[in-house]
C-alpha cells in the first residue's frame, strides 16, 4: 500500500487477516509468559531466550528476532538500566532485585506478532515498580487512542500523556525514551509509519478499521537519552538510571482497540 497505506491512511487488514495476526501474537503471549515464570534469581538471558524459541517453534511459528539484521536470539532481554535490545547472554544472570524487559516476536503463517513487559525478579524497589506501572499505563492510553479516524500522533500524544498522569500518579518524574517508538507490523515485523511516544496531537496519517500498529512506550527514572554499546545492539541508559518497556500489537476495529498479542491468563 505504500508508505502511508491508501490517501494518507495507516495500512490496514481484514478481519481474517487480523485473526491470523492475533494467532501470531498468541504465541507471543506464551513465549512472554513462559519466559516470567522462569525468571529466577540465578537464571541467565539466555535460558530465558531458549524458553522463548522452543514455545515459539513447537506452535509452528518462528522467532521473527532471530538473525533479524543480525540479531542472536530469540527475544530481547534487557536488565536494569539497558533500554532495549539487550542480547540473551549465560553471563548476563538474574539477581533479587533487577528489572526486566522482555521483548519478543514470532512469524506464524506469514504475519508477525510483537510484545514486550517488564516485571521484577524477586524483591524490587518500589521505584522500579513504579516506574513499570507508569509505562503500562502508558501503553494503556496508547492503545485507547487506537480508533477509526483518529491521526497517527493522536497515539503519540496519548501515550505522552500517559506518562505524565504516571508522573503525577507517583510523584516522581518518567523519562521518556528520546528516538525510540513503535511500527506499522504485517507481514512485516517493521513497517511505517514511525510511532513516537510524545508529540502534539492531529498529525500523520489516519487509522482506518483494521490499521496495525505496535505501540511500545520507553521510560526511564531519570534522563531521557541513551547510547549504543559497542555490540550495535543494546541500548542504555546514559546516567545509569532503570528503565522499562511495555509493547502490543494493536489492531482498529469498528468495536474498538483489539490487542493482538494477548497473553494467556
Amino acid at each position: 500500500m505504500g508508505l502511508f497505506g491508501r490517501r494518507g491512511v495507516v495500512p490496514f487488514r481484514s478481519a481474517g487477516e487480523l485473526d491470523a495476526m492475533a494467532e501470531a501474537g498468541a504465541v507471543v503471549g506464551r513465549a512472554l509468559v513462559a519466559v516470567r515464570e522462569a525468571s529466577a534469581p540465578g537464571v541467565s538471558t539466555l535460558e530465558l531466550d531458549e524458553i522463548a524459541e522452543t514455545v515459539i517453534r513447537e506452535a509452528g511459528a518462528v522467532p521473527s528476532f532471530k538473525g533479524y539484521h543480525g540479531f542472536p536470539g530469540s527475544i530481547c532481554s534487557s536488565v536494569n538500566d539497558v533500554v532495549v535490545h539487550g542480547i540473551p547472554s549465560k553471563t548476563v544472570v538474574l539477581a533479587d532485585g533487577d528489572l526486566v524487559s522482555i521483548d519478543c516476536g514470532a512469524i506464524l503463517d506469514g504475519w508477525h506478532g510483537d510484545s514486550a513487559w517488564t516485571y521484577g525478579v524477586g524483591s524490587v524497589a518500589t521505584a522500579d515498580e513504579e516506574l513499570s506501572e507508569a509505562t503500562r499505563l502508558s501503553l494503556e492510553a496508547g492503545i485507547a487512542a487506537m480508533i477509526e479516524g483518529a491521526r497517527l500522533t493522536d497515539i503519540s500524544h496519548a501515550i505522552e500523556q500517559g506518562t505524565r498522569a504516571a508522573s503525577k500518579k507517583f510523584g516522581r518524574h518518567f523519562g521518556i525514551v528520546a528516538g525510540y517508538g513503535g511500527h506499522g507490523i504485517g507481514r512485516e515485523m517493521h513497517l511505517e509509519p514511525f510511532l513516537a511516544n510524545e508529540g502534539e496531537p492531529g498529525r500523520g496519517p489516519r487509522l482506518a478499521i483494521g490499521s496495525t500498529l505496535a505501540i511500545e512506550p520507553m521510560l526511564t527514572l531519570g534522563t531521557e537519552e541513551t547510547s549504543i554499546l559497542d555490540d550495535d545492539w543494546t541500548v542504555v541508559t546514559d546516567d545509569g538510571s532503570r528503565a522499562a518497556h511495555w509493547e502490543h500489537t494493536v489492531a482498529v476495529t469498528a468495536d474498538g482497540p483489539r490487542i493482538l498479542t494477548q497473553r494467556p491468563v
